[in-house]
């Protein structure tokens, strides 16, 4: 059986906990789940994409509430914790004690001024990039930077939705449907 096989005959408990994990607003989940059965993994994708767009600002603060700010370990054991933590590690280890301080304080100054954490697709970005872009998006108006928030979030929910499927791929019995 292939992971979209699996994740259509995931019992509704099952898939609620793995979609929180991608993405904790729970109206995104909810847009997915009804989608099944899908027919292929570009059928739930592209729902999971439009659904991301769709997503209304109530629901991308929800989504932003499991989000560490950048440059902050996520605690806890959880999926989405250990998900936030592989995301930024290789921004981490690119960072010098001088662009780490300065984060701190771009991120500080972005909550200040929008009123919640800086949100940034960080894989494969270093701390100096992530650094900068959070300066530019500083001088973001409300509308513009609710649109780009939006945009992260869910590119970061379908890299998720890309890990649950490749761990329900290759997972053993605790990955599949049943259990």
């Amino acid at each position: 059986m292939g992971a979209v096989e699996v994740f259509n005959a995931l019992p509704s408990e099952r898939l609620a906990e793995e979609l929180l994990a991608c993405c904790a607003a729970p109206t995104w989940g909810a847009v997915i789940a009804a989608g099944r059965p899908f027919a292929d993994r570009a059928g739930l994708l592209a729902v999971a994409d439009s659904a991301g767009r769709d997503l209304s600002w109530a629901d991308v603060l929800a989504g932003l509430s499991a989000h560490p700010r950048i440059g902050e370990r996520a605690a806890g054991d959880s999926k989405e914790a250990a998900w936030s933590r592989a995301e930024q590690s290789a921004a981490a280890q690119s960072a010098d004690d001088l662009t780490r301080v300065e984060l701190i304080a771009a991120n500080r100054a972005y909550e200040e001024r929008f009123g919640h954490v800086f949100l940034i697709f960080a894989s494969g970005r270093s701390q100096a990039e992530i650094l900068a872009a959070a300066r530019e998006r500083l001088g973001n108006d409300e509308a513009a930077e609710r649109a780009i928030v939006t945009g992260e979030l869910r590119k970061i929910a379908l890299l998720r939705l890309e890990r649950v499927l490749d761990g329900l791929e290759q997972g053993g019995p605790e990955q599949r449907a049943g259990a």
